[in-house]
């Protein structure tokens, strides 16, 4: 490039303020450009993971009272317990609080995979014992399980979690969920 007199034009002046303008320039530009795309990945990673974090499964049976039967027949047949099914209807009304849908959460859990969790991580298995399916029905009245996707939550833990939630406790919730939901 040159100037209308035909000099050659030097970077200093094709820039407008030397070499260490440009370089704050440089800095400037590209500190947005990396600033903007943390700002776009946070963006897409809250907009991704809640759907991510949750699995929902259509029930084969028209009623909620059916599925967690199902449901507990197929976690006990699958070498699990069922300690409790908890009528979330039921509570909230001693509350004052009403449902138009029906609402279930049953509770679950194998002693040697929980005995796995506790010795390695308490204070994980204090916060995610016992492993919980939802059931409820839509307001279409559609049955619906839901549950948390212990295999991608696990990976973020790595290690011992990573191994015995993962793909041992997924492994069984396939098997345990697969009588009970619509393929």
């Amino acid at each position: 490039m040159k100037n209308p007199d035909s000099t050659p034009v030097t970077d200093s002046q094709y820039i407008g303020c030397g070499r260490s303008c440009a370089a704050l320039h440089l800095i400037t530009y590209g500190t947005s450009g990396v600033m903007i795309g943390i700002l776009l990945t946070g963006l897409a990673v809250w907009l991704l993971v809640p759907n991510l974090m949750l699995t929902v499964h259509k029930s084969k049976y028209a009623s909620v009272d059916e599925t967690c039967a199902a449901l507990k027949d197929s976690i006990e047949e699958a070498g699990w317990n069922c300690p409790a099914i908890h009528n979330i209807n039921e509570s909230m009304t001693q509350e004052g609080i009403t449902f138009p849908h029906a609402i279930r959460v049953v509770e679950l859990y194998q002693p040697s995979y929980a005995h796995d969790v506790l010795e390695s991580n308490p204070e994980l298995f204090a916060l995610m014992h016992p492993c919980t399916f939802g059931v409820y029905e839509d307001s279409d009245g559609s049955v619906y399980i839901s549950g948390m996707n212990i295999g991608l939550m696990s990976k973020l833990f790595g290690g011992h979690i990573a191994e015995t939630i993962g793909n041992k406790i997924t492994a069984d919730e396939i098997s345990i969920l697969a009588p009970v939901i619509v393929e």
